[in-house]
This record gives C-alpha cells, structure tokens and sequence, in this order.
C-alpha cells in the first residue's frame, strides 16, 4: 500500500515542475516580445517627433506664457521618438515656467505630442524692488506682464524683493480677503499696502483726495463705509487731514 501511494506524489510533483517550467517560458517569451516592441517603438521613423512639422506639439491653454518657452522644453526631443521622451520629466520642467501653474504631457500617436497649460491668475500689481512693476498670482508667484495685455489690478504694495514666497503668499491672501469684503467697494481703492497683514492700509479716492486709510484686519467695508459716510465733515473739521485710522469700529482718527 505504501509504494502505491508515493506514486500519485511523483506525478503531482511532475505536474508542479512542468507548470512551472511552461509559466517561465511564457514570463520569458512575454519579455522577449516586450523588448522587442519596445526597440520599435524606439526605432521607427513613423515615431518620429519631427521638427518639420508645424503640429508636431500642440500646446493648449497658452495665453500669456512665451511660446517659445514651451517649445525649448522640447529642444532636445526632436528627431527622436516620442515613446522616449520622459514626459514627467518634461512636465517638471513647464511647471519651471513662471506662468505655467499645471501643465500636462501626452503622447498623440504616431508621431505627436500634446502639451495642456493651465496657467497663472494675476490678481495685482505690485512693485518689490527696482521699480519694476510686475503681476503676482493668488499664491504670491511674482509674474512679468506680457506685452501687448492689459490688466485694471490695484497696486499691492508692501511686498519686499527679499520676501520669501511664503511671505509673499500670506499678504496675497490679505488683500484678497480685503477685495472679497469690500465687494464693488474696492473700485474707490487704487492701493493696498500689506507690509503688516493685520493692518491694511489702503488709498482711496475721496472726491479729488487721495486719503490713506489704516483698515486693521476685519471688517473692511463696514469701517470703510462708515468712513465715506462722516468723510465730508470730518474734510470741514480737519482740512489738511490726509490719513484716517478706521481700526476702532466706534471711532475714526484723523492723522495729518
């Protein structure tokens, strides 16, 4: 009985070699062929990113980034094929672009690329140094205007050419909040001075007065508001008065 039991193990074990055997002819085959499409893809002219063609990168979404930009990303890809482009590599360096925010690489077959740019929203002009005006985003990433555009921003002052973009983001968001309460309030404003984030001060149209105007951190258009309603005898009480201080919600200072 015993020796008749050890020869279903034999086969069982038998079977188990061969699947085996079978499974890593198959893994093998399967890489084989694999290199094997792989070196085409490589290889083949229909693949061809060529620099002839005026399609051959379609770039979508580019509004106010320099082309040209885009393009040098890709410098070195032509005549080559496009299944050996490193596309994250290529999408880390768009993203190097100051006005690129996202921006996506894909393969467009046969020979193709198509490159999708989301870029930057300015919300206000600011000055950090030198006297160069430029545009900054929402989150503080300073942008040089393009030519030929137009924006009707404030100027955002109070952001130094030493600022970290952290710090530059933190008094971004200040002013904005102070937009967003303000509502069609803020057209009157033509600057917002962020330096200090809990004190906003800002410049003000007042007939043909310029006036500046500490807002603290809350409660903007309701300190505002209050102000350009006592603003005509408050004028009479303190002619030569050029800069109010609206931070107490009960009072107004006013400075000369």
């Amino acid at each position: 009985m015993a020796r008749q039991a050890k020869k279903p193990e034999k086969t069982a074990r038998w079977r188990r070699w061969a699947g085996l055997a079978v499974l890593g002819a198959a893994c093998v085959s399967t890489a084989w062929a694999g290199l094997k499409v792989r070196a085409y893809l490589a290889t083949s002219s229909q693949f061809t990113l060529s620099r002839d063609d005026p399609n051959a990168i379609a770039i979508e979404g580019l509004r106010y980034a320099p082309r040209s930009l885009v393009i040098r990303v890709f410098a070195g890809d032509f005549n080559r094929s496009v299944f050996s482009i490193p596309l994250a590599e290529r999408r880390r360096r768009l993203l190097g672009i100051d006005w690129v925010e996202d921006a996506s690489v894909s393969r467009l077959w046969p020979g193709r690329l198509t490159v999708r740019i989301r870029e930057r929203k300015p919300v206000a002009f600011v000055m950090p140094g030198s006297g160069l005006l430029l545009l900054i985003d929402a989150n503080g990433v300073l942008l040089d205007p393009p030519a030929q555009a137009e924006f009707s921003f404030p100027v955002l002052s109070g952001i130094r050419e030493d600022f970290t973009e952290p710090e530059r983001r933190e008094r971004v968001r200040a002013f904005l909040a102070f937009e967003r309460d303000m509502g069609r309030d803020a057209k009157s404003i033509s600057e917002v001075d962020a330096a200090d984030p809990e004190d906003l001060l800002v410049v003000a149209q007042m007939g043909d007065r310029a006036v500046s105007l500490h807002m603290g951190d809350a409660n903007y258009v309701r300190r505002y508001r209050n102000f350009a309603r006592h603003y005509a005898e408050m004028a009479q009480a303190a002619p030569d008065a050029r800069s109010f201080d609206l931070r107490l919600d009960d009072r107004i200072t006013a400075k000369e």
